[in-house]
């Protein structure tokens, strides 16, 4: 397989990846939407009961980690915990609401939920990417793709340049030849019967 074709499989498979972003965020949106209903109600029901007792939500939640039940702290750690998604999730489906289509699947990046992740994932079915969204990430993802592919061919060829300034040879029998001379001192190159003399590796005695 040629240099270009390679270059070209690579960002044609980044495209096919990246083009099914938008399918998977639209996904992830609507587990998001029932995950926030769900805490919603929890945390409410929680900011509530510290109302009656005239306390705020911190308060309440100091309430229950200074408790001297291990429960309640427990209680309170996780009450905690709830409470922090929930406001995590919040800020996630603000980004959603204010950004562009064609940007919403970053979003996913910079803050996403584990839970919500694994369980859109596990029901995730591709499918051909039929929307203006979809074919702008397929564009992205064959051109990140295809620049890193030529970036890695680049990036050998350099490595390659860079040892046969060094005088190591390039086939694999010359090297064989370059270690033992650096190893054991110059070996003795015997002529070629067939042509010129060269030094590739194949005719060394010691």
């Amino acid at each position: 397989m040629s240099a270009r074709t390679l270059v070209v499989a690579a960002g044609i498979v980044g495209g096919a990846v990246s083009s099914q972003a938008p399918e998977f965020t639209q996904q992830y949106r609507q587990r998001l939407g029932g995950a926030l209903q769900e805490l919603r109600t929890i945390v409410e029901d929680f900011d509530a009961d510290a109302t009656r007792s005239d306390l705020s939500r911190q308060e309440a939640l100091n309430r229950y980690r200074a408790s001297a039940d291990a429960f309640l702290r427990e209680r309170g750690m996780s009450i905690g915990r709830t409470i922090h998604r929930y406001e995590s999730l919040q800020r996630q489906a603000a980004r959603f609401e204010t950004w562009p289509d064609f940007a919403r699947p970053a979003a996913l990046i910079g803050e996403s939920d584990p839970t919500l992740v694994h369980g859109a994932w596990q029901e995730f079915r591709p499918g051909v990417p039929l929307t203006a969204t979809g074919a702008i990430w397929a564009a992205l993802g064959f051109l990140a793709a295809a620049l890193l592919a030529q970036g890695g061919r680049m990036a050998g060829r350099g490595t390659a340049g860079a040892a046969r300034r060094r005088g190591v040879p390039a086939t694999r029998q010359g090297r064989a030849a370059y270690a033992g001379e650096m190893i054991g001192g110059a070996p003795e190159v015997l002529p070629d019967p067939d042509g010129p003399t060269v030094d590739d590796g194949r005719h060394i005695r010691r």
